[in-house]
Formats: structure tokens, C-alpha cells, sequence
């Protein structure tokens, strides 16, 4: 019965509150990770029933990014939690400074294996041993940034957003599809622009209205996905309340279905050539391997490992990680080789912060700042270390080691010199601000046949005042503005605009244009203007 599925909202949570404020950050559940957690969610359209939908044109930012993109991928590879980077790339140029701050849980120096005379890895990691002698490994020293926040969940924002100083909601790969694709929700490309195993409730493919990543709990939904492409039910929903919010939540988690049979076909088209071990990690690159082998065409996947938040028993945990790390960058690159991707593709991992010099009371360390990158893939041309690493002896006022390279700057290089994007919008990508550039082995020509400083993006955007729903549309020229509504399955409600609209800021009332009674709910909104269509979801209250 419709009025058995809801709980009672009444009932009391008996369960003990954390104790502390780690422990209460750690029990944080927000709601996107509640809404992810649902199964499936992220990237996709909502089909437009019985509607004729236009091929959407190209607008002058899309252009501009579409003209800069050339086939090379990127593997963000997130450590979760926050991982070591002294026991990951040891400083043996001074060993016993190292040795001082760490004498349970330092790497002794006769189970180190030397990258060169001042850095060595950990043993247990001898897989990469292999991978830096072939150049196809480069390490970015003391990544991090000013007055590191020790958060897990707010740091992880700020690494996905780029905002240290600010909440900022959108993600800067989600900024880039945002500016790439305007007309996502009714018009999406074939393929997924991102793919996502883990880390639900990142910011990192966030934008400002849509996901764009096609996001999975774990490696084996995404195998039931790439082998299956199974669907949630729409169909068959109760005529109820209840009912329209367990369609909006199926709607929404379909969005991720628009792309299974592209998924499902670069799977089935290739197969593993490399040994990969059992690991959370080798099971995830596994996948993404045949679906680049595959030809799946998408730009960005992002794998998770985790947790490296090694407060207790670091030896040991510490060990597990970062040998199914090794074993499984070593696997994936050897997978990539057989079919000619090794080149194309560039692993970079990415961890919320560092740990703390010195090791705590309980055989670990607690959280810190700096911590090293690194880099993955023939596409480097060459092995080496990039930047200067944190001096041992220098701490800040939480005795954290001090970054000597920004996070932003490591992003900006693989948006100029990986993917050939112009600086000028990699700064807008990057919030409008511009960081150093690296030198990480790879360059390319960017674009010198237009002046990107004069692309603007097209500004929408829905508001909310008194009970009533706005669209404010922001001209920077006059013109025509069509404008069209949608509810979540597609069909068209209302035509809310057909008239020229002038330069500045032009509101639209929907109730009172779509001159009709809207139920309380989602729906999107399509404007057409100037050849180019541009798509939200907005609530109508």
C-alpha cells in the first residue's frame, strides 16, 4: 500500500552520538551521498516523450572547448582519507630525520628500493619499480595548499572544487562538461563524458544543475552494468504521493541507464591481456581498461582506494593499500599497451590531504598537509620528480609539513599541456583564477587561431522568492528566446517564452507564463537562442 512506504517521520534516532569531532565528521551522511548511495546516479538525460528535440547547435564555449580536445584520457586515481606521503616516497636524502620523527612505523633503509639517491618507495611497491625504469612514473612533491583544512569531508570539497576559501558547489570537471555540454539534460553527447567508482557525494564532476559523471557505488555494479545494462522501473509507480517521489528518485538514478548499452558495448569489445591480483583497486582499473580498450571515447574516470586514513596499525594497513596500488597501476598500463593506449593515458592520484610528520601514539599518524603526487603513463616521456619536497625540519603552526607545489597548479598543467585546452579557459574552468604551470614531460600547442578571452557563456539560472519559481536569464546581446517546459518524463507542459529578450537581466515568472496549475514537483526548462539550446531541472513549489 502507497501509505505503508514512507517511515515515521516521528521516530526517534536512538543510535549514540559520536563521541568527537572525527568521529562525527566520519557519521556524515549528506544528502547527495544519500541519493548516490540509492544504487546508481550522475550523468545522463531525461528522455523527451512524444517531443521532437532539435539537434542542439554549438555555443562559442563549447566550440572553443570542442576545437581544443584530442584523444588523450585522464585516470584520477582518489586515496581516500588522506594518505602518507613519507612512507609512500621516502625522503632518504635524510634518512634519519625521516627515521627520528617515525621509529615504529618508518620504512627501515634495507626494505627501501632507491628511484634515485634522494627518494625511495617502500618494497612492497616493487611492481612500480619497474614503471619508473621504463619512464612512465613522475612524482609531484608536496602537493597541497595554504592553510590546509584537516577535514576529511570539507578538504575533499576543496580539492574537487578548487575553492580553498569558499563553499563552492560545482566540481572543475564539472564546470568543464557544464561549458562543454549546455544542453546536457535533453540533449547529452553518446558517450559519458565521466566515469565514477566510487567516492559518491564528490563534487568533482558536480555542476551546477547536473552530475556528469556516470557513477557507481562499486566496481561490480559497474560490471553488472557493463555486462547487463539493467533499468529501474518507471512504469509501474504508485498513483500517490509517495509514488512521485519514488519516480523522481528512479527518474533521477536512470539518468545513469541513458549510457549502459555504450558501456555495455566497449566492455564486451575487448578483454583483460594483463595478470591483475585481487584488490579493490585492480578490480577497478580492470574494468576502466576495457572500456578504454573497448573505445568507450569517454574522457575521465575516476577509481577509489581507501582507507588511508591511518590514525592506528599503519604498518600494516598503510602496506595492503599501497601494494594493490602498485600492482594494479602496473597491470593496467601493461592492459593499455597490448591495444596501444599506454600513451594516451594519464594516471594522477589525488589524496584530501597528508599526514602529520611524526607518527602518534597509536603505530600511526594523524592528519597532516603536504603529500606527493604522482603521475602515471608513457604519455610523460620519461620518470622523474617535479618541484621540491617539504623540508622535514619546517612545519607550521599544527606541525604540518608546508606544500611547496598548489593541488590547482598540478590541474591547470593537465588541462593546458594534457588535454591542449587554452589558458583562458582553464582559468575560467578553475573559477577565473590562474596557477603556475608544471613541467610533467607532456605539452601541446594550444590554440592560436581565436581569441578565447572574448567567449562568454550564456547565464541561466532558476530562483526562488515567496513561494514562486523564476528563470533570470542574463543578455549580453538582444535576441530572440524561446523558452519550453518539461516535466521529468519529457512531455512538454508549457511554452513560457517566444519573444525578444534585451540586454541585462530578463526574469520569467513560470507559473504566471505557463498560465496553468503545475504541480508541486521537477521539471526542466529549455531555452533556444540564437541556434543553441540550454537545458536545467527547476522545482516548482
Amino acid at each position: 500500500m502507497c501509505e505503508n512506504h514512507l517511515p515515521n517521520q516521528h521516530t526517534k534516532n536512538k543510535k549514540e552520538q559520536p563521541k568527537n569531532a572525527h568521529d562525527q565528521e566520519h557519521a556524515t551522511w549528506n544528502r547527495r551521498s544519500f541519493i548516490q548511495a540509492l544504487g546508481l546516479a550522475g550523468a545522463g538525460s531525461m528522455a523527451l516523450g512524444g517531443t521532437n528535440v532539435s539537434a542542439t547547435a554549438a555555443s562559442p564555449l563549447s566550440v572553443a572547448l570542442s576545437q581544443s580536445e584530442n584523444d588523450n584520457i585522464l585516470v584520477i586515481i582518489r586515496l581516500k582519507g588522506g594518505n602518507d606521503g613519507l612512507n609512500t616516497i621516502v625522503p632518504i636524502y635524510d634518512y634519519a630525520t625521516y627515521a627520528n620523527l617515525r621509529p615504529t612505523i618508518k620504512h627501515e633503509q634495507s626494505d627501501l628500493l632507491n628511484l634515485n639517491d634522494d627518494f625511495a618507495l617502500p618494497n612492497y611497491m616493487g611492481q612500480l619499480e619497474s614503471v619508473w625504469g621504463d619512464g612512465n612514473m613522475k612524482v609531484i612533491h608536496g602537493v597541497g595548499y595554504p592553510e590546509q583544512n584537516l577535514s576529511h569531508f570539507r578538504s575533499s570539497e576543496i580539492w574537487a572544487s578548487t575553492d580553498a576559501i569558499n563553499f563552492e558547489p560545482t566540481g572543475w570537471w564539472g564546470r568543464y562538461f557544464e561549458n562543454l555540454y549546455p544542453d546536457f539534460l535533453i540533449s547529452p553527447p553518446e558517450v559519458p563524458p565521466a566515469v565514477q567508482i566510487g567516492s559518491l557525494g564528490n563534487l568533482i564532476f558536480e555542476g551546477t544543475d547536473n552530475n556528469y559523471a556516470f557513477s557507481v557505488a562499486n566496481p561490480d555494479q559497474l560490471a553488472n552494468v557493463a555486462e547487463n545494462g539493467t533499468i529501474h522501473d518507471v512504469l509501474n509507480i504508485p498513483d500517490c504521493v509517495y509514488g512521485d517521489k519514488l519516480l523522481f528518485m528512479r527518474a533521477t538514478a536512470n539518468t545513469t541507464f541513458t549510457y549502459a548499452g555504450v558501456i555495455n558495448d566497449a566492455y564486451t569489445a575487448s578483454t583483460n591481456v594483463a595478470p591483475y591480483t585481487e584488490g579493490p583497486l585492480s578490480d577497478q582499473l580492470a574494468i576502466v581498461a576495457r572500456m578504454i580498450k573497448g573505445g568507450l571515447g569517454t574522457k575521465v574516470y575516476m577509481v577509489s582506494l581507501g582507507s588511508f586514513d591511518t590514525h592506528a596499525n599503519q604498518v600494516e594497513n598503510h602496506r595492503v593499500l599501497l601494494e594493490d596500488m602498485a600492482a594494479a597501476i602496473k597491470n593496467f598500463y601493461i592492459d593499455l599497451a597490448d591495444a596501444g593506449y599506454d600513451d594516451k593515458v594519464l594516471g594522477m592520484t589525488i589524496s584530501e590531504f597528508g599526514r602529520r610528520p611524526y607518527e602518534n601514539g597509536s603505530n600511526g599518524t594523524d592528519h597532516g598537509a603536504a603529500s606527493p603526487t604522482l603521475l602515471f603513463g608513457a604519455g610523460l616521456n620519461g620518470n622523474g620528480f617535479v618541484g621540491t619536497h617539504p623540508d622535514l625540519d619546517n612545519w607550521d603552526d599544527a606541525d604540518n609539513l608546508i606544500p611547496t607545489t598548489d593541488f590547482r597548479d598540478v590541474y591547470s598543467t593537465v588541462l593546458t599541456d594534457w588535454f591542449c585546452l587554452d589558458p583562458s579557459i582553464v582559468s575560467t574552468i578553475l573559477l577565473n583564477e590562474t596557477y603556475e604551470s608544471l613541467d610533467l614531460g607532456f605539452s601541446c600547442n594550444a590554440l592560436g587561431n581565436q581569441d578565447f578571452n572574448t567567449v562568454s557563456t550564456f547565464k541561466h539560472v532558476p530562483t526562488y522568492r515567496n513561494n514562486r519559481t523564476y528563470i533570470e536569464i542574463d543578455m549580453k546581446n538582444t535576441a530572440h528566446v524561446e523558452i519550453k517546459l518539461f516535466n521529468i518524463l519529457g512531455n512538454e507542459i508549457a511554452a513560457l517564452s517566444n519573444e525578444i529578450f534585451y540586454i541585462g537581466k530578463n526574469v520569467i515568472d513560470v507559473k504566471l507564463k505557463a498560465n496553468q496549475n503545475l504541480a508541486v514537483g521537477q521539471y526542466i526548462y529549455r531555452i533556444n537562442t540564437g541556434g543553441q539550446f540550454y537545458s536545467k531541472s527547476i522545482l516548482i513549489r
